[in-house]
Parts: structure tokens; sequence; C-alpha cells
């Protein structure tokens, strides 16, 4: 049945052109290498191409919303808990740029029961306008160890800063999740770099650890330089690329979009009720002290 709801959901799509569903998680072994603000970056550089983009955020501080100049009280538990309604706690931070705050919920999708998984399932029906990407934004500090969003989504990115600490906690991170739950494939993010060159050594260099290893593969996503004009915006609440669409982030945000968009995809999720099924089911299957280990 599965099969055929896949098969079927991607005939629809080729019938009325509608790309199929993307998802992908941002991850990182460590505070301060800016992942927040590229998800919130990439989101609205997607938005601008033309894709509807569904941010799943797990942080309770400095969020994506917040990045917006949004506020989002309410949390996806609420719905779930038949508190609030989806409408109410999702929300629009841009055009095309919706945010639905998860940092309740993820934590206890493997204890939700029946009643409340099929509450999960049936909220999705409410969202308007489908979303052509999901940008998931990992919290580091998850109770599992790793967001079972990460392990659900089609792609994880890990962002790394060029920094040793940072280089060092972005190895362990891909070491743990490959040996805790046989992830395999990861991409890599370079942030705040000087050099186009100084990226792609970070990457070339952990790539060549986790492959000899044989942790997992690893491909490069790109890289974001150190750039004024992004941190003036972050604190004007702006995307880089509607203040300042010359700068050097701006351009990097648009071209990792573009990116993004052309990745291989392996396998079809279909739409989002069968990304939320998959989730569930690998929420009940995660070991904390596997990925612990």
């Amino acid at each position: 049945m599965a099969e055929f709801r896949a098969d079927q959901a991607a005939g629809l799509r080729r019938l009325f052109g509608r790309p199929p569903l993307r998802v992908v998680t941002f991850a990182a072994g460590s505070v301060g290498v800016g992942k927040s603000v590229a998800v919130a970056n990439l989101a609205a550089s997607l938005a601008a191409q033309g894709r509807e983009v569904l941010v799943l955020d797990e942080n309770p501080d400095d969020n994506i919303a917040g990045y917006f100049g949004v506020c989002a009280p309410h949390d996806l538990q609420q719905v779930i808990d038949r508190q609030r309604s989806l409408s109410e706690v999702m929300v629009t931070v841009a055009p095309g740029v919706r945010v639905l705050p998860t940092v309740r919920v993820v934590g206890r999708l493997a204890r939700l029961n029946a009643g409340q998984q099929r509450v999960l399932l049936e909220c999705l029906s409410e969202i308007g306008q489908p979303a052509d990407v999901v940008l998931v934004d990992a919290s580091l500090d998850h109770p599992l160890g790793f967001s079972p969003l990460g392990l659900a989504a089609h792609e994880t990115v890990v962002v790394v800063s060029p920094n040793s600490s940072a280089i060092t906690a972005a190895y362990a991170l891909i070491k743990k999740v490959s040996l805790g739950y046989a992830r395999k494939h990861f991409r890599l993010m370079v942030n705040k770099v000087r050099l186009g060159s100084e990226a792609q050594a970070i990457h070339d260099n952990i790539a060549q650890v986790t492959g000899s290893r044989r942790l997992a593969h690893l491909e490069y996503a790109g890289f974001v330089p150190f750039d004024e004009c992004l941190r003036q915006a972050a604190r004007l609440c702006q995307p880089v690329a509607g203040l300042f669409p010359d700068a050097p982030a701006a351009q990097a945000y648009r071209q990792m979009a573009r990116d993004l968009l052309e990745w291989p995809r392996v396998d079809d999720l279909g739409g989002l009720e069968q990304f939320v099924e998959q989730l569930l089911h690998l929420s009940r299957h995660i070991d904390p002290t596997a990925i612990y280990a």
C-alpha cells in the first residue's frame, strides 16, 4: 500500500508539474557555527526561487521565527494535545516561508499514543499551501542524542565553521550517527570562511577521515563567506539577500539553494504525511545509549 501511495503521489506531481518534496536537516556538532542563520537565509533564497518552504524548528532559543523578527509562542505539541490549531502554531515569517516550532514534541515522538499520532497526521491536512522543501533546524541538545527528523530526512547537512573545535565536533557528530544508526551519507556546509579554497580543504580533510574509517560518504554542500552584510542583516531581522542582494553571502545562499534543488534523490518520501509516518517509525527505534556511545 505504501508503495502504491508513493507511485500515485509521484504520478500526480508529474501530471501537475509539482516537484517532489525535499526534506533536508541541518545539524551541527557545536554552537556558534551559524546553523540557524544559514537555515533562515537558505529558506528565504529558496522562496525567492519560487519554492514554498516549511521550516521545522527544534530550537527554543535563537529560533528561526525570531531571526525574522516574528514571535512564535506555540508548539506543535499543543496541536497534538488539541490545545491549538495548526494555523495558530505555524507562522509565516516571509513570503513563501513558514515556520513550525517543534521544540516540545520532537523529544516525545516515540511516546505518542495512537490517538496522538493520528492527530499529528491529520493536522497536516490543514496546511493550505503544500511545501516544496522542508528544512529542519535540528537542536544540538537533543534528548536522544540526535534528532529523529535528521534520520527521516532525505539529506543531513552538517554545518561547520573554520576552527579546530568546530571541526572536531562536526566529525564527532558524523561518527556517532554513523555508528549508532548506520547513516552513511552526509553533506558538509562550511560557514564563516574567508576563501572558498579554505572551505574546500576543510571538507576534503573531514571527508578523507570519514571515508578512510568507513564511517560515511561526505559530499560538499558549499560554503558561506564571512560577510559583515550578513551580520548587519541579522541585526535587522532580515535575510541578507533582501537587504544586500549583491553581498557575497547573499550570492552564496542563492547558489546553495539552486544546488539543493538539484541534489539527486535516492528515494521518494511522498508528501508530508508519509514523511511523518517514517519519522514516527524511526522515533520508536532510537536507542540513546547507542548514539551516545
